[in-house]
């Protein structure tokens, strides 16, 4: 974070243990930025899809998936991005935790060109579409009749590389077409987990214990 050390005192206490203070002090130094510099806008903006972790007040951990078209991902400057919220599943996993912990953590990779990763973490806040608009020209419009109902608004604190040593290489190919916005169990991946075909055993289970 800015104005203090670099990663988190369990980082540096297991540095210590471990031996490994040069190498991470080096990494420290080389590559750990405090804003985005012009390679990394770069390259956000043509990513389609990042990783978000999130934790409430008490610690607990999520982590999402969100993806679009490139550019999904907004740079609205150097310190600052931020990126869209659609209709769900109604449950705002992410955007709860966001709302007791602002912290997150973004992962982009880039599986196709350049197999190489950016971790971007921040303090985030949660800002309703038309607002944003109103203040930030250039905000990417509707993707496939959706509209944007909030967006996630990050003010970066680091921003660093993710090697490419174990990032595989993937090959991109031609989306199928997806039913947007659509409550069809179907259409949106149905049980597929087998989740709601025990719902009933965990159910009964709850009650008589």
């Amino acid at each position: 974070m800015p104005g203090t050390q670099c990663g988190s005192d369990g980082e540096h206490e297991l540095q210590e243990r471990y031996g490994t203070q040069e190498r991470a002090a080096r990494f420290y130094h080389d590559q750990v930025l405090e804003q985005l510099n012009p390679t990394m806008i770069e390259f956000i903006g043509r990513m389609e899809m990042a990783f978000i972790a999130t934790s409430d007040k008490h610690g607990e951990c999520d982590s999402s998936f969100r993806a679009g078209e490139p550019g999904f991902l907004h740079v609205i400057d150097e310190r600052t991005i931020a990126y869209p919220e659609y209709r769900g599943n109604g449950v705002l996993a992410s955007l709860g935790n966001i709302l007791e912990n602002p912290h997150v953590g973004i992962l982009l990779i880039d599986f196709v060109r350049d197999l190489i990763g950016l971790h971007i973490n921040g303090s985030a806040r949660i800002i309703p579409d038309a607002t944003l608009r109103k203040v930030t020209p250039g905000l990417p419009e509707n993707l496939k009749g959706r509209a944007a109902e909030r967006w996630v608004v990050v003010d970066v604190e680091e921003a660093y590389i993710h090697c490419r040593k174990h990032i595989p290489h993937l090959v991109p190919a031609d989306r199928e077409r997806r039913d947007w916005g659509t409550d069809n169990v179907r259409a949106k991946g149905g049980d597929f987990f087998g989740a709601k075909a025990s719902s009933g055993d965990r159910t009964g289970a709850l009650v008589t214990h």
